[in-house]
């Protein structure tokens, strides 16, 4: 999709403070960041940037989900992150200016601002403490990163699949989920056919309800004691 036009500045400087990554800049710096940013819009299902792609720039989500993958060469992927709107991403290749490290593609209609390498810099080397908030950024992601590889690691589906179900749903007590059996799969390190059978397992016990393409959850203290490892399927 092509780049939609250039937000006026005191809109873009509005959006960039959304991002609580923002919010230690004095305005005169974040209207001047603001003026050389860009927006741009991508549809649902359509890349943001591949693997290996060049990293010169940092995206802001501004509305919308952006799903980041790690791909295999043999076309599997584990899903990594699902970001809304204030999360920022494409931090770790803007900083280090090398290839991107996993892929980026828009889960829904997305709105993102654009913040290229050169101006972040600048930025950063201004305002230490919007470097301190971004190394909490990529620490966060990769602690994240180190919990998930541990899970796929050393715990069993049934754990992996409701631990990712609390997560997505975010602790609502009757979360109501819109992710097919092969997302799961992907985010779990399952193949959609494990994720099937456990999840119309926990439909038959009243853990779960399936329906018409949504997980809702009916017993989320139940889904707390399966993510300990209390229960099995």
């Amino acid at each position: 999709m092509p780049n939609s036009p250039e937000t006026s500045r005191e809109d873009a400087s509005r959006l960039l403070r959304r991002c609580s990554l923002f919010a230690g800049i004095d305005e005169a710096a974040l209207r001047l960041l603001a003026g050389r940013a860009h927006r741009r819009r991508f549809a649902a299902g359509e890349v943001v940037f591949r693997v290996a792609s060049p990293g010169q720039s940092m995206m802001a989500v501004l509305a919308g989900t952006v799903r980041i993958t790690a791909p295999s060469s043999d076309g599997k992927e584990i899903v990594l992150a699902d970001l809304g709107s204030g999360e920022v991403f494409g931090e770790m290749a803007l900083l280090d200016g090398r290839e991107r490290s996993a892929d980026a593609v828009a889960l829904t209609n997305c709105d993102l601002l654009v913040v290229e390498r050169r101006d972040m810099l600048a930025v950063l080397e201004r305002y230490p403490v919007v470097a301190i908030k971004l190394l909490e950024v990529l620490c966060e992601r990769l602690r994240r990163t180190d919990e998930q590889i541990g899970e796929i690691a050393f715990l069993g589906l049934p754990t992996r699949l409701a631990k990712a179900l609390l997560r997505v749903g975010g602790g609502a007590p009757r979360a109501k989920l819109a992710l097919s059996q092969r997302e799961l799969g992907t985010m779990i390190g399952g193949t959609r056919e494990s994720v099937n059978r456990c999840l119309r397992e926990w439909n038959r016990r009243g853990v779960i309800q399936l329906e018409e393409g949504w997980i809702i959850i009916r017993d989320a203290a139940a889904l707390e004691e399966i993510s300990r490892g209390c229960r099995g399927t």
